[in-house]
């Protein structure tokens, strides 16, 4: 684990038994048709228990691990071949996963594990030729706050529900960014009156700052665009920002950018242009204030070193996971964690390739959906403290998702279903590549995907951190 001092740089803006002994023939034919019955009940019970035992098995769920895969929740609709971001509301003890194979945002309870709704009317899967096409499916992002849920479509909108009755979320905005891609990671700041989303997709890229009000879920304003500048992000060369996440000490969003133009921690000439790779230049953290309209990008970015980060999450004293992936950055090996106040960092080793990546405060820990890892995709599970790594489990291919629940002490990572079943985009671990007899279909006990719900240490539910917003 390496430890550095890394200074700003200024880069931009930016179942009867019978009680007589004789028989009729009638009632011969009672009793066979009650053993009949009760027959083809226990068959059922055995079949149940079957089924159950068949969840949390193969590689995916370790006995010698401290995450232990507790069972897993099944989808209703199409098996799962698509999905995005994750996000919890412990406070009300509901998931949220961005589901694009059934065109919505699933709603499970986290006191039962079941699933218990959808916010519905997304555009779904849109494909480019036989594979996914991510730039233009939907769902994407998603985030809740009190019974206000906000979710990203494909076609650049900002989809808005009230889910006071999360069985029957209703769909009460719906807010055009001015894109022609997706609107993605998004995030709140911790008294719900901002709300930031990415559109990724977009040449050049930008975000929308909206403010939002948490007793009227349909109030919901654009305030700002923000663009970066030209000179970190040119258009042209297919760079992105990604998630942003609120860091309440310091007022500001921090947002994960992949790949900058020139980093200067990087040999000069790096190569930045997505469309002739290698990508050598490494990415940056941009700090947005949102009370400064005017010029939200206040500080600048802060460059990072060997890293292309996607996820953010805020962590213990203030410091900030961002996960760094080979996708954005060729050779990304370690994850990175940078202190949102004095901009110094660590590297996680021998953890990388996420997308979503949550602080738990519920169990002090880190945890990562690292769909890039070389080997295969893993729940990374990093120390909130120490930084260090503890263990890596293994999931099927393309789970880089993750969300937390902190009271609960849960941790819910999505499957996807065998590239057997669903096509492109399917699980191709297992012995014959294809995801049959592979890890997903080991975690789910089935062949449609799922919801994997891990157990996890319990601590002191703390104060500080935590990747969901906490309500004063």
């Amino acid at each position: 684990m390496k430890r550095f001092d890394l200074n700003m740089f200024s880069l931009g803006k930016k179942g009867n038994t019978p009680t007589s002994s004789t028989f009729t023939d009638a009632t011969r034919r009672r009793a066979r048709s009650s053993l009949t019955t009760a027959a083809w009940f226990v068959v059922l019970l055995l079949c149940a228990a079957v089924s159950a035992a068949a969840q949390c098995t193969g590689p995916g769920a370790p006995n010698t691990t401290q995450t232990q895969c507790q069972t897993a929740i099944s989808i209703p609709g199409n098996a799962l071949r698509s999905f995005d971001i994750s996000w919890v509301d412990p406070d009300r003890g509901l998931y949220f996963l961005a589901d694009r194979s059934n065109s919505g945002v699933d709603i499970i309870s986290t006191k039962t594990n079941k699933f218990i709704g959808r916010a519905g009317g997304f555009v779904g899967i849109v494909l480019n030729g036989a594979a996914v096409n991510n730039n233009l499916s939907g769902p994407d992002g998603v985030v809740s706050r009190g019974s206000c849920l906000y979710a990203g479509d494909g076609d650049s909108t900002l989809k808005v529900f009230d889910i006071s009755n999360p069985k029957k979320p209703v769909l009460v905005n719906t807010i055009s960014t001015g894109g022609t891609t997706r609107l993605d990671e998004m995030a709140l700041t911790d008294d719900g009156e901002f709300l930031i989303a990415a559109n990724n997709a977009e040449d050049p890229p930008f975000a929308t700052l909206f403010a939002t009000d948490d007793d009227n879920c349909g109030f919901v304003t654009k305030v700002a665009k923000i663009t970066v500048d030209a000179t970190v992000i040119p258009p042209g060369k297919g760079l992105s920002i990604e998630q942003p996440t609120w860091v309440k000490s310091t007022h500001q969003f921090i947002v994960s950018v992949p790949v900058i133009a020139n980093n200067p921690t990087d040999p000069k000439g790096c190569n930045f242009d997505t469309a002739a790779p290698p990508v050598t230049c490494s990415g940056a953290v941009l700090l947005i204030d949102p009370d400064n309209l005017e010029n939200p990008i206040t500080d600048d970015f802060v460059p990072l070193v060997h890293c292309g980060p996607n996820g953010a999450t805020v962590g213990p004293h203030d410091n900030v996971m961002v996960g760094c992936t080979p996708n954005n950055q060729a050779g990304d090996s370690e994850t990175t964690i940078i202190n949102a106040k004095t901009f110094r960092y660590v590297d996680v080793g021998n953890l990388t390739g996420s997308d979503e990546v949550w602080f738990d405060a519920g169990s002090d820990r880190y945890y990562t959906g690292s769909s890039a890892m070389p080997g295969g995709a893993v729940l990374g599970v990093v120390d909130g403290e120490t930084n260090f790594l503890l263990e890596t489990i293994p999931q099927s291919s393309a789970s880089h998702s993750v969300a937390a629940d902190r009271r609960r002490h849960k941790v819910f990572v999505p499957q996807v279903a065998p590239k057997n079943v669903v096509g492109a985009g399917g699980d191709v671990t297992g012995p014959t590549k294809d995801g049959l007899g592979g890890v997903g279909a080991g975690i789910c006990g089935s062949k449609n995907g799922c919801i994997a719900v891990y157990a996890v240490p319990g601590t002191e539910d703390k104060e500080e951190g935590d990747h969901g917003d906490r309500r004063e």
